[in-house]
């Protein structure tokens, strides 16, 4: 057959033979229509959702990055002599230290809490109920929990609830002084010691009677069982005793005489005494409702009576919650209270997916809860707890709210972390924008690490 036989037959060939291959690029044709309008609607249904993310993320920070390297007044560019100020600037080298406290301490107490409280839930039998106990702080904005810390931290007693707590506590197994307020008129026989004490200026011996006379003390803050001193004074000593009273050298009204007991003036009950010679405490007793005392056995000579400055100690005001050396506790603490429930419902929710045949399978052998706990329970819960652990990492880096409320401001600079020094910088005084910047910088590329680590993480457990 020749070239133009085979050109002939090609022409002749039936156009129904060509049907086949048309219509299977017909049809590609229309899927690749049907995916370029699925990707339109797409791009139609994310394009809102990129815009807002674009105007509040990305174009604030590529705006920081770039304000960071400009001077306070944004008009001269610095470079890096931002960065370089923010690291020898001391409060921001103290609010590095306290947010490197609040990474290591915050999420490590709150995933242990978790864990913990995860495992107990799971005996309790209102156990529903519980968790909704432990999440409710999570409903609480951080502004109305910084005032509840901030009034719970109060050193007033009468404010503040831990004060409360902790000075009932203290005056339960120490007690209190008796008349905090009280002190000797001058020259009156009384002189102060360097401790706080009064003694008696002039030595007395056994046989004497010897008057205290103090004033400070309203009469309404006198003890409910003080009696009159008069009869007490009025009672003379025998010659192997000495005797005295402690009374409140003031009538109320007016009159009397000052040094004196007179028969209007009220007795000091519960004032400790003691007998001092040679320096020597040789003798002690406390005071009856009438302010009498008395010291039998003293040997013959010369003593000092003496009121130990115990009597007059000022009240126990509790624990500076607030002060500089323990604000930054007082703070995370408030955040525990916060984050706890958080914790618990995401580890309870890990706990609940474990396989139970290995718990089983354990107890049958004979391992007891603690083992079941530190070797099945913990192993198979590390992707949970370290989940929970990195999101709580980040999370407490940008930590502000809490920071600002509660902290007094003359402890402010004690307390600051990364969040506040930046706003501290930028707006709360410094006014100084460049160097804020440059802290955003920084607490963007610390927060980076841990979110690439945790977004990793969760793409491994979708496989």
């Amino acid at each position: 057959m020749t070239a133009t036989d085979l050109k002939d037959r090609n022409d002749r060939k039936d156009p129904d033979e060509e049907g086949p291959s048309s219509a299977a690029r017909a049809d590609r044709d229309r899927r690749q229509r049907a995916r370029r309008r699925a990707r339109v609607v797409a791009v139609a249904f994310v394009l809102p959702a990129l815009l807002l993310l674009g105007a509040l993320v990305v174009y604030p920070v590529l705006f920081s990055v770039g304000r960071s390297f400009f001077d306070a007044s944004g008009d001269r560019f610095v470079g890096g002599d931002n960065y370089t100020e923010m690291f020898h600037d001391p409060a921001t080298i103290k609010a590095v230290r306290n947010t490197a406290i609040w990474v290591v301490i915050a999420p490590t107490l709150l995933t242990g809490l978790g864990l913990i409280l995860a495992v107990l839930v799971e005996k309790v039998r209102w156990a529903t109920a519980f968790k909704l106990l432990l999440f409710m702080p999570m409903a609480v904005s951080f502004l109305a929990a910084g005032i509840i810390f901030r009034l719970a931290y109060d050193e007033d007693p009468d404010k503040g609830v831990l004060n409360a707590a902790v000075v009932s506590v203290h005056d339960a197994f120490k007690g209190e002084s008796s008349y905090p307020t009280a002190r000797a008129r001058e020259g009156q026989g009384l002189t102060k010691g360097a401790d706080g004490s009064y003694g008696t200026t002039a030595g007395v011996s056994p046989g004497d009677t010897v008057g205290l006379g103090l004033v400070g003390v309203r009469a309404d803050d006198l003890p409910g069982d003080a009696r009159p001193a008069y009869p007490a004074a009025a009672r003379k000593a025998s010659a192997d005793e000495l005797r005295g009273v402690v009374y409140l050298d003031f009538t109320r009204g007016g009159g009397g005489k000052q040094g004196e007991v007179d028969q209007a003036e009220s007795g000091l009950p519960g004032m400790a005494v003691e007998a001092v010679r040679d320096g020597k405490t040789v003798a002690s007793a406390t005071t009856a409702a009438d302010g009498s005392f008395r010291f039998q056995g003293l040997d013959a000579g010369s003593h000092t009576v003496r009121l130990p400055g115990s009597n007059f100690a000022p009240p126990y005001e509790g624990i500076s919650w607030l002060g500089p050396a323990l604000v930054t506790p007082a703070i995370i603490g408030a955040y525990l209270w916060i984050w706890t429930g958080f914790a618990m419902v995401l580890i309870g929710a890990g706990l609940a997916a474990l396989p139970r045949d290995a718990l089983e399978a354990a107890r049958m052998d004979g391992a007891n809860e603690w083992q079941i706990f530190r070797r099945i329970t913990v192993p198979l819960l590390a992707p949970v707890l370290t989940v929970v652990f990195v999101t709580l990492v980040i999370n407490v880096m940008k930590v502000f709210d809490l920071v600002y409320i509660i902290a007094p401001g003359p402890v402010q600079e004690d307390a600051t972390v990364l969040a506040t020094q930046m706003w501290l910088v930028s707006f709360g005084g410094g006014n100084n924008q460049g160097l804020g910047s440059a802290l955003g910088v920084l607490l963007l590329l610390l927060v980076i690490p841990a979110m690439v680590f945790n977004v990793r993480r969760f793409r491994g457990s979708q496989r």
